[in-house]
C-alpha cells in the first residue's frame, strides 16, 4: 500500500476522486496526508469529515522559504509518503523538495501538454486559450513534476473535441470529468508500480502491451 499525500488549494475534486477509488478498492494505495495554502477551501473540510490529517503551510504561517522548504520535506519524509498529488495546488513547490521526491510527485494539468502549460495556465485560462485559439481538440494531462511550471515528463493524456459550441465554462466542465478518471488511473498505475522510466520518458506498462 503506497502512502499518498495530496496538495490542494481549493475544492480538490480530483483529491476525491482519488479517495473515491481507493475506497472502492481500485487503488492499492492510502491517502495519509492533505498539504493546503489555503486554510478556507473545500478540500480541507472534505479532509476533515475523512479523518485525513490536514496541515496548512504558506507564506503567512512561514515567512521563511527555507523554514516552508524544510517543513514539507520533515512532513512528508516522517509520514513515509511514496506519492506526492497535486490535485489544484496553485503554489510552486521548492526545487530542493522537488528533487527529494524526483519521479514521485503528480500533476494534472486541464490541458495536453505542451501547449497552454506553464506560469499564468491554470484553470478557466487554459480553455479560455484553447477556445481563443481554434483548436478543434483539448484535453487533461498528468505529469510528473519538476521545477518548472508544467514541464515535467508527461506520463498520460486524454483528449476531446473542441466543438464550435463550446464555451470556456463547458469545456472545463468536459475536462474535468476527464481528470477525474484520467488522475486515478495513473494513481493506479504508480501504487501498482507499474509507470517505468525509459530513457527519461514515463511509460505503463499495461499500455506498452498493447
Amino acid at each position: 500500500m503506497k502512502k499518498i499525500a495530496v496538495f490542494v488549494s481549493g475544492g480538490g475534486s480530483n483529491f476525491m476522486a482519488i479517495h473515491h477509488q481507493i475506497k472502492q478498492g481500485k487503488i492499492p494505495g492510502e491517502i495519509v496526508l492533505v498539504i493546503s495554502n489555503n486554510p478556507n477551501c473545500g478540500a480541507i473540510q472534505f479532509a476533515e469529515e475523512n479523518s485525513i490529517p490536514v496541515l496548512i503551510i504558506n507564506e503567512t504561517r512561514y515567512p521563511n522559504p527555507h523554514t516552508l522548504n524544510e517543513l514539507l520535506t520533515d512532513t512528508c519524509l516522517k509520514a513515509e509518503i511514496n506519492l506526492i498529488c497535486l490535485a489544484g495546488y496553485m503554489k510552486m513547490l521548492p526545487p530542493a523538495f522537488v528533487k527529494q521526491y524526483e519521479n514521485k510527485i503528480l500533476n494534472i494539468h486541464p490541458g495536453l501538454l505542451p501547449e497552454f502549460g506553464g506560469k499564468g495556465f491554470f484553470g478557466m485560462r487554459v480553455h479560455e486559450a484553447v477556445i481563443n485559439s481554434g483548436k478543434r481538440e483539448s484535453g487533461a494531462t498528468v505529469h510528473f513534476v519538476d521545477e518548472i511550471y508544467d514541464h515535467g515528463p508527461i506520463i498520460l493524456q486524454k483528449k476531446v473535441e473542441v466543438l464550435e459550441t463550446d464555451t470556456a465554462e463547458s469545456l472545463a466542465a468536459r475536462i474535468l470529468k476527464l481528470e477525474h478518471e484520467l488522475f486515478p488511473e495513473v494513481v493506479k498505475a504508480f501504487c501498482e508500480n507499474k509507470i517505468i522510466m525509459e530513457n527519461n520518458t514515463p511509460k505503463i506498462l499495461a499500455y506498452n502491451e498493447n
